[in-house]
């Protein structure tokens, strides 16, 4: 019988992960190691750049003792670190974890995407508590691992995709779970990104290495490459194989979340890249539509999911869901948003045109008109279910004191950043190739050359 990197059988895997998918966004099951509501809890920052800049001073505004700071570019770890004067200041992470391993009891990671599982996990392993930045990981298997991780020692960990903390997100989930617009038999989800360069080549050459800059840091597992000016670091990375995960890792950790949760999806048995703009070696297509299939779960039927992206007004026009599935929220905006996210069931529709899942409107049958979730009158007898977020990195602070599981634990962010990561290994297999994919053995079925997408072979001392 199969079993999955556990040891558990199949059908124990599916059981288990159901009921977390299914029941994690009603429920807050306690950790079973605190640190007691009074405790200095000493924090290492590891980026602190960009989202890094602000997950660092959250992470003080919530009580942390920032011990530790690490950023590969001087130039931004001297900014921050005049802030946090008594921070100790290194360029890699490696060797602050190394040197201060038992001066901290919790880590932020908000690194190159690259770089988020190989810090976290190093971190973790160490028994260090856990914010890490969306995408969680840069691979399937290394999201499986800190999911594995934070169980086994026990950890307070979060995934910065803040819109979990909304209550707009939340309602949405009990609206969509009481059954208001029935049976959900369609996902479709679409993104404005990316706002990044992609769908080109490798420049050739290389320049001199800026002196405040850690290239080899910067690089961390993936395989060396020549420093280029502007075109890596610092915000150019997003759209490479080997540092980011494209528009479905920058943004679908935000937008697929809400739905993710309402209808409890689970692992896909099928993903398929179904229409993509000119591909690249090293990057990511320009625009892409991609096809997540999910069996019947929890007595809910099976459901497709349409994840498209490309940014409006360049130069190739951006894959979108056909005029008929959208037109009532043309009807309603005066066009179709850059963004969004629409869940058809057989009762009724719900849209929502936050990235971050703020904000949702309702449409049922015999009505074309959408109304906003909090005015709807299908809403009002629908009972609050899910308790209501005192703030994203708040969330991890109380996990760590209290044992609360914050609402984006990696118990359950690991699980919706492997689903969406598929979304990349279909990506990569190639355009109409039906990857068909088993969820608990991280393997696809039919397409064996998927594996070099799933799991990542790190350069020779980056190993997580």
């Amino acid at each position: 019988m199969e079993t999955n990197m556990n040891g558990l059988t199949r059908r124990q895997f599916l059981g288990r992960t159901t009921l977390a998918v299914g029941t994690a966004a009603m429920a807050f099951p306690s950790i079973g190691r605190v640190l007691g509501a009074n405790s200095r809890i000493n924090v290492a920052c590891i980026g602190v750049g960009g989202k890094g800049d602000s997950d660092t001073s959250d992470a003080a505004k919530c009580g942390g003792n920032i011990v530790a700071l690490c950023d590969v570019d001087l130039g931004t770890l001297n900014k921050k670190a005049g802030q946090f004067p008594a921070a100790k200041k290194y360029q890699d992470y490696r060797k602050l974890l190394e040197e201060m391993g038992r001066d901290i009891d919790a880590v932020t990671v908000s690194t190159p995407d690259h770089n988020h599982g190989v810090a976290a996990i190093r971190a973790m392993k160490m028994g260090k508590h856990c914010f890490c930045q969306k995408p969680l990981t840069q691979n399937v298997y290394e999201a499986r691992v800190m999911r594995q991780l934070a169980k086994e020692k026990n950890l307070a960990t979060q995934m910065g995709n803040q819109g979990s903390a909304e209550n707009g997100l939340r309602r949405a989930i009990e609206v969509i779970q009481a059954g208001v617009i029935g049976k959900p038999l369609e996902l479709h989800v679409w993104s404005n990104r990316p706002i990044w360069p992609q769908g080109l080549d490798r420049p050739a050459g290389q320049d001199p290495v800026p002196e405040s800059l850690d290239w080899d840091a910067w690089l961390g597992p993936v395989a060396f490459r020549p420093y280029k000016k502007d075109i890596y670091h610092t915000f150019k990375w997003r759209g490479w194989y080997d540092f980011g995960t494209g528009a479905l890792g920058d943004m679908a950790c935000h937008t697929v979340n809400m739905p993710f949760r309402a209808l409890k999806l689970g692992y896909p048995n099928v993903v398929e890249s179904e229409l993509n703009s000119r591909m690249y070696p090293e990057t990511f297509p320009l625009t892409s539509k991609i096809r997540f299939e999910f069996p019947e779960r929890e007595g809910l039927p099976p459901l497709k999911f349409w994840w498209y992206d490309g940014n409006p007004g360049g130069s190739i026009k951006p894959l979108r869901p056909d005029a008929e599935a959208t037109k009532e929220i043309v009807t309603m905006m005066g066009k179709l948003p850059g963004s969004g996210a629409l869940i058809v069931g057989d009762k009724g529709k719900v849209f929502s045109p936050d990235d971050y899942g703020a904000r949702f409107y309702l449409a049922l049958k015999g009505s074309e008109d959408y109304v906003s979730g909090d005015k709807h009158p299908a809403c009002q007898e629908v009972p609050v279910s899910i308790p209501r977020s005192p703030g994203h990195m708040q969330e991890w602070f109380r996990m760590m004191k209290e044992g609360t599981p914050a609402f984006s634990n990696f118990d359950i962010a690991a699980y919706l950043t492997e689903i969406i990561l598929l979304g990349c290994v279909a990506l990569r297999v190639g355009e109409g190739y039906r990857v068909e994919w088993d969820g608990p053995a991280m393997k696809s079925t039919n397409l064996p050359q998927a594996a070099k997408f799933v799991r990542r072979t790190n350069r020779t001392g980056w190993e997580a």
